[in-house]
């Protein structure tokens, strides 16, 4: 059994200071590194997929560090078009797979027990949407192609998919067809990990299941009316547990940041027959 637990858009800021003036991005995911480390059993590893930081500042990326080196596993991290990719490497030097690829990007291959990890670099400077490119499009087709038996996940910030909420599907991964085509070549793809949305939100690209995390701070509003108007709100913070065996393959849970009322045994009542839940 491997567990996985992924977080996304942290969108850490300065000590003092709040995303947007009201969200208290620092105080929600310190509330999320608790969370992991009191999970039973403990996740394997964690991947945080992009928007570590608020603006690339440097100060955030202080900040980063000393929140998640609370979490008590180990850690893996890729940018969003919210970092610096560079700055990012900068400060966490002894990251898993930091030590491969550009300088200034965050692209690598790791081992997370039974699973492979492909993290992907779609940020592109000063820019909202995401891009691959052809070069890291050719080296992630290379890099499935050494490790055809091996189940996989690709992790990557920006969605390669259109979820219906306009004002981010603009800003979305704008290669996501030639990424699509490379998906449709490797059978051992179990699952494509995202962020960038702030919503809880599955599709498929390529044949494979494209799982995009909710923020453990702030939602983006459910608005499907085009030209809706590109809000947040505070819906509960949460993320994805990818828990994978043998048997079953890889299964996605959503889990809570808070912790809700509970937990209470299921009981019928006296003396009644109840055949399940």
């Amino acid at each position: 059994m491997t567990l996985i637990a992924q977080i996304t858009d942290l969108h850490l800021k300065p000590r003092g200071l709040a995303c947007y003036r009201v969200s208290e991005t620092n105080k929600l995911a310190e509330r999320a590194v608790e969370a992991l480390n009191a999970m039973d059993p403990r996740p394997d590893a964690v991947v945080v997929t992009g928007d570590i930081a608020d603006q690339g500042d440097p100060r955030e990326y202080v900040v980063a560090r000393e929140i998640l080196a609370g979490l008590q596993m180990p850690l893996f991290l890729l940018s969003g078009n919210h970092d610096d990719s560079e700055l990012l490497k900068a400060a966490f030097p002894d990251a898993p797979g930091f030590d491969q690829g550009p300088k200034d990007r965050t692209r690598y291959v790791a081992q997370i027990g039974d699973l492979r990890l492909i993290a992907l670099d779609s940020s592109v400077p000063g820019a909202g949407h995401g891009t691959l490119g052809e070069d890291q499009c050719a080296w992630l087709d290379e890099a499935l192609a050494a490790a055809p038996d091996v189940p996989t996940i690709i992790a990557l910030h920006h969605p390669p998919i259109r979820m219906g909420i306009h004002h981010m599907d603009a800003i979305n991964l704008h290669d996501g067809d030639r990424f699509a085509e490379i998906m449709e070549r490797h059978q051992q793809v179990e699952r494509i990990i995202c962020g960038h949305d702030h919503r809880g939100i599955v599709g498929t690209c390529g044949g494979k299941v494209v799982a995009i995390a909710p923020s453990v701070g702030h939602q983006v509003v459910l608005a499907l009316k085009e030209g809706a108007p590109a809000q947040f709100n505070f819906e509960p913070a949460a993320y994805y547990l990818h828990h994978w065996t043998p048997e079953s393959g890889l299964i996605t849970h959503t889990a809570y940041v808070e912790k809700a009322d509970g937990p209470y045994p299921f009981w019928a009542g006296e003396g009644v027959s109840w055949p399940g839940y």
